[in-house]
């Protein structure tokens, strides 16, 4: 799975702290955190007929973690939104667009990573892009990747932060065995997610997901189980072993990038018939009724 270039993109209007510039005159400091040492944290946002799904929920993670890392400054709710409704009508956006929200810690006064460094104020980097859910319907094959995700007690999984190289170490595992991505595993061997996305397996009629302990809190993978719980399917969270996964009668994974997703193969074993499952389907289907009436109005 390779994402392609979208030619409507080719002139984007990118928010840098308020200033919108083209894509191609955008530019962040050497000076700013996220340069320095990926001292950031961030969102993904889909825009559904000028609606944001769940973009409180997506804010509040983002403040989370924010405070988690001890950020002096962070922008209010609604000063975030501003300059998300600005960008959006910058480009003339109003579907099919996915939003990447960045706050770094900001600008050093020199290069270093000691957080005193930092005397103004945090970079709000607000990058929309037409971009259609990435993930193929026809399902997806997934390899095990033999880099860990990190428990509470390394770097706490609830912190949303833009370090991403342990996810794109797993990713480069996926590309070199011609899977779509990769299953990591916690320290002690059960399932914490792919390197993008939550994972589900449904085994005899019940919807099976891993704990957070090594994963972040997943605004798609709480709506599928508010979903769950809403129509009365029997679900569960718990540890997942790799042979729960395996002998699963489907599997399929959940992110605002790619929404609802079937994995058809795992490790090169088939999951259940080999095509996108009954249950995948239905969760799918109310997923989408739910992006189609909910969210937040930010463009009129």
């Amino acid at each position: 799975m390779l994402q392609q270039f979208d030619e409507r993109n080719r002139d984007l209007v990118v928010n840098i702290n308020g200033k919108l510039v083209h894509r191609d005159q955008a530019g962040v400091s050497p000076f700013d955190s996220a340069v320095q040492g990926g001292d950031a944290v961030w969102e993904g946002l889909r825009l559904y007929d000028g609606r944001i799904f769940a973009l409180m929920e997506h804010l509040a993670r983002l403040r989370s973690s924010a405070l988690a890392l001890a950020f002096e400054s962070i922008p209010t709710d609604e000063a975030i939104v501003k300059e998300i409704r600005r960008t959006l009508a910058a480009n003339k956006m109003k579907d099919g667009v996915h939003i990447r929200l960045t706050l770094t810690r900001g600008v050093k006064i020199t290069s270093g990573m000691d957080p005193r460094l930092n005397r103004s104020g945090p970079t709000l980097i607000v990058l929309a892009e037409h971009k259609a859910p990435v993930y193929s319907k026809g399902g997806l094959k997934l390899i095990t990747s033999s880099q860990r995700r990190s428990p509470p007690d390394c770097l706490d999984p609830k912190i949303h932060h833009a370090n991403l190289l342990s996810s794109i170490l797993a990713k480069i595992q996926a590309n070199a065995a011609g899977a779509d991505d990769a299953v990591m595993l916690d320290l002690r061997g059960f399932i914490a997610e792919t390197n993008a996305t939550h994972l589900f397996l449904v085994q005899a009629g019940t919807v099976r997901t891993p704990t957070l302990a090594a994963c972040p809190e997943g605004i798609t993978r709480a709506t599928v189980l508010g979903l769950c719980r809403q129509h009365g399917i029997d679900h569960q969270v718990g540890d997942l072993s790799l042979a729960e996964l395996y002998r699963a009668d489907e599997v399929f994974c959940t992110g605002t990038m790619g929404e609802l997703a079937g994995v058809i193969e795992v490790d090169g074993r088939r999951i259940g018939d080999g095509t996108i499952g009954s249950m995948t389907r239905r969760l799918s289907a109310l997923y989408a009724e739910c992006t189609a009436s909910g969210g937040t109005r930010v463009v009129d």
